[in-house]
């Protein structure tokens, strides 16, 4: 009843305007069968076993795993790490047990540390990373969803032919229904699986090597509102690689994550002399400067001023081509989109004098080489 009471408070503080942050709704409470099946144990005996394939649990008495927990019992048994909880859910089909510990845990050096990358991320290539040493890799896409599509449309084929529940009525599932639908999670389950394990790989590899990582502040959520590249973006995970490079490079190696603002020109940036393209439209894939010249791949000149935007978080320009440049000016991207809106009757009826608004500007900005200062998020 306590956590209801504070949702109900809330609730009315942000409709009254005295709560910060994003508008609040009603509460609404979870239902028991949308909830995930998960409970947390604080008290009680909780400990990992001496022979590394059990552990034990209040409730549960002692359960064998199926994988082996000899890493967390080393440390126990060592004294660098303490458990302080244990989390049951019923996650992908199976069941998992995750342990909170309270670990003693040295820093390790990376292999690079002056060195800083910055990676520009995709559909068609997931990751694109340029180093301030001028060094430029591509990771191609897996793309595991697009592959499991035959097999998914085959698995749910089999599911709509199957008897389903009726709440009207009060039918139940048939059996066979139980067991196709088992078969086409098994699929989805397997490529999330897959999807992790690349993301973990890749983030891996690129917080123990860098000392200084640059990410963009992508908005995934509007991102996801394409309708032609929604399922592309979301088995990208875009947003769970800038997630785990901020933890591993924190926690990890102590380096540092840079993340630049969501509009920073990265692509309509020349990363040879600055200037900056008014509009540059998706499907054009290749950069031309017409101020001096460049012919670049789009991706990676996006992910050159993304690099240069370490030193230039200190020193520099934030330009690629202009790595040396003492000047404290920096690049700044817009601070909302150019492109041509149409005005809104409610801003022009309420103000008598004609003058517009910020955000109902009608022009878009020109060629321009950016001056300003840099704000990084």
């Amino acid at each position: 009843m306590a956590n209801a009471s504070a949702a109900f408070d809330n609730y009315a503080k942000s409709k009254n305007g005295k709560r910060r942050g994003k508008r609040m709704g009603a509460p609404r409470f979870k239902s028991k069968r949308k909830a995930r099946l998960a409970c947390r144990f604080t008290t009680g005996v909780i400990r990992v076993d001496a022979d590394g394939r059990h552990v034990t649990l209040p409730r549960l008495d002692t359960i064998r795993t199926h994988e082996p927990t000899v890493k967390l019992l080393a440390r126990v048994q060592a004294g660098t790490a303490r458990i302080l909880s244990a989390t049951v859910r019923h996650e992908r089909g199976r069941w998992f047990v995750s342990f909170q510990a309270e670990v003693k845990r040295d820093l390790e050096r990376v292999a690079r540390p002056d060195v800083a990358v910055g990676i520009d991320l995709g559909v068609k290539t997931l990751a694109v990373m340029a180093d301030s040493t001028g060094e430029i890799r591509t990771v191609a896409n897996p793309g595991h969803y697009d592959r499991a599509r035959r097999q998914l449309r085959r698995a749910s084929r089999t599911v709509s032919r199957r008897q389903g529940p009726d709440r009207r009525t009060g039918q139940k599932p048939s059996k066979r229904r139980e067991k196709a639908n088992a078969a086409r999670n098994k699929v989805h389950h397997r490529v999330a699986n897959l999807r992790a394990d690349a993301l973990h790989k890749l983030t891996t590899a690129v917080a123990a090597e860098y000392g200084t990582v640059v990410v963009e502040d992508l908005n995934v959520a509007g991102m996801l509102r394409n309708r032609r590249l929604a399922r592309r973006i979301a088995d990208a995970g875009c947003g769970e690689i800038r997630r785990q490079l901020t933890y591993k490079t924190r926690q990890r190696h102590a380096t540092r994550t840079i993340t630049a603002d969501r509009w920073y020109p990265s692509s309509e940036t020349c990363s040879g002399c600055g200037a900056v393209k008014a509009t540059l439209s998706l499907h054009v894939r290749t950069y031309q400067c017409d101020a001096c010249g460049l012919v670049i791949d789009r991706d990676d000149n996006a992910a050159l001023n993304l690099a240069a935007l370490a030193a230039a978080a200190t020193t520099g320009t934030g330009v690629a081509g202009d790595q040396d440049a003492q000047a404290v000016s920096k690049l700044r991207g817009a601070d909302q989109k150019t492109r041509t809106t149409r005005p809104r009757r409610k801003a022009e009826a309420s103000r008598t004098d004609g003058a517009t608004l910020p955000h109902q500007r009608q022009t878009e900005a020109r060629d321009r080489t950016q001056a300003e200062a840099l704000t990084l998020w």
